[in-house]
């Protein structure tokens, strides 16, 4: 899947985006999903549209997957997945869901607590009354939880648009 990010997200730089996540799912039939956000960090219905036509332009002139496939443009979501180090710097505040590539010294892979932010390369994250820290290249996954908090958090934004 990462050959796919050096190819795809310029296009998606070029249409006014960035890359959120890009995964290529397979099953019956696959399908290429493209997560993206304006810079601002808002995405609506418009936007996923406008990238979806730019993306299948790009897509149909360089043909970097082989096969049939069906592409799938959405916005990130209040509950973001937190892909990129700046996510965890600019969500710092927030509850989240870490699950790490390699149990840590205790044996554990998910976590679930309050995101302090970054410390040089490493993600800080209070969970059940402890202080952790990960390297950020040993986060498979990462997503923010819908509490109150960013709810309330997401509405004023909107209202401020």
């Amino acid at each position: 899947m990462s050959h796919l990010q050096p190819i795809i997200e310029p296009a998606v730089e070029a249409a006014g985006y960035k890359l959120v996540r890009l995964r290529l799912l397979a099953g019956k039939s696959k399908t290429l999903q493209i997560m993206a956000e304006r810079p601002d960090g808002t995405m609506n219905v418009d936007d996923c549209a406008k990238l979806s036509r730019a993306l299948s332009e790009f897509l149909d002139a360089e043909d970097p997957i082989e096969g049939e496939y069906d592409l799938e443009v959405s916005s990130p979501g209040i509950d973001r997945p937190l892909t990129r180090q700046s996510d965890f710097a600019r969500w710092a505040g927030h509850e989240a869901k870490i699950e790490l590539v390699h149990a840590n010294e205790a044996g554990r892979k998910k976590f679930k607590g309050l995101l302090l932010g970054l410390d040089g390369n490493d993600v800080m994250l209070e969970a059940d009354g402890s202080r952790f820290k990960f390297p950020f290249c040993g986060i498979a996954e990462a997503k923010l939880v819908l509490t109150d908090k960013l709810i309330a958090e997401d509405l004023k934004a909107r209202k401020a648009q």
